[in-house]
């Protein structure tokens, strides 16, 4: 019996396989290519429900996050995942919202509806904002040249910042432990501020760091050769929105830290692990 973990060589599949093996459990990658990782894989299509449920086969449980894609390719993914959980009997689930809202209509949602229809052990860890994107090449290289932590965001903007490292530790205990059940927040408590992300760095990289707020359309100019304008659009919106909201913090009472008593890594701890 084996946990399968979606997008295995990506940012968030990746330490979830990791910590799972590390801790001596067999995991298996549920990749396009299985050539692209080291260790037991299957080869998945999410497009094909046959493909999905052949691989789900047998699993003890599996780690689910949507491929990046359009409303329409994920509302796809969601339903042909839900439909072969239920076919191959998959006794756990656990799903990441990636930072995404679990809007009605969405490829998350159609997930999660088919999943509670048929009664499935499921759990649903919801990040907020990743911590990775303060290490896009912008971000990094005003960070190095001008001791300044340039973001998009409010400096006084509360928000409970995660990394995939500490979505990868709820995962891991979700999927070892089937009764706890629903939406699980994971993220900063209390909420970060501008000042609290500049402080960590300023401590990992040993000298005096300043947090500026960006303007969205700014970032945008500096994303879009990385992404193209219809990748980069969709995450200047988004920032764009963020301007317009008080806050974006995990409740407490569904937390990681209150529900699995997992905290997740402090800005600089972070930076110090991953090496960065």
């Amino acid at each position: 019996m084996t946990y399968l973990v979606h997008g295995a060589t990506g940012a968030q599949g990746s330490p979830v396989l990791s910590f799972l093996r590390a801790a001596g459990h067999s995991a298996t990658a549920a990749v396009r290519d299985t050539s692209s990782t080291d260790g037991p894989a299957v080869s998945v299509d999410v497009a094909s429900v046959d493909s999905l449920t052949s691989a789900y086969r047998g699993a003890t449980g599996v780690f689910v996050h949507l491929p990046v894609g359009s409303a329409e390719q994920q509302l796809a993914a969601g339903q042909n995942i839900g439909t072969a959980v239920v076919s191959a009997e998959v006794p756990r689930v656990v799903v990441s919202t990636s930072g995404y809202p679990l809007e009605p209509g969405s490829g998350l949602a159609a997930l999660v509806d088919a999943l509670t229809a048929d009664d499935v052990s499921f759990a649903v860890v919801q990040p907020r904002l990743f911590l990775e994107n303060l290490l896009l090449p912008p971000v990094t290289e005003a960070v190095q040249a001008e001791g300044v932590l340039r973001y998009p965001v409010r400096a006084d903007y509360p928000l409970s910042w995660a990394s995939h490292l500490d979505v990868a530790d709820a995962v891991v205990a979700l999927l070892l432990d089937r009764t706890i059940t629903g939406r699980i927040g994971v993220g900063a408590l209390p909420p970060l501020v501008g000042a609290d992300l500049a402080a960590g760095f300023a401590e990992h990289h040993g000298t005096d760091i300043a947090f500026e707020p960006q303007d969205p359309e700014d970032f945008g100019r500096d994303i879009i050769p990385m992404f193209g304008e219809a990748g980069a659009r969709p995450v200047i919106d988004s920032y764009a929105w963020r301007q317009t909201q008080p806050s974006d913090v995990i409740d407490a009472a569904t937390s990681a830290q209150r529900l699995l008593g997992l905290s997740p890594r402090g800005v600089a701890a972070w930076l110090d692990e991953i090496g960065a």
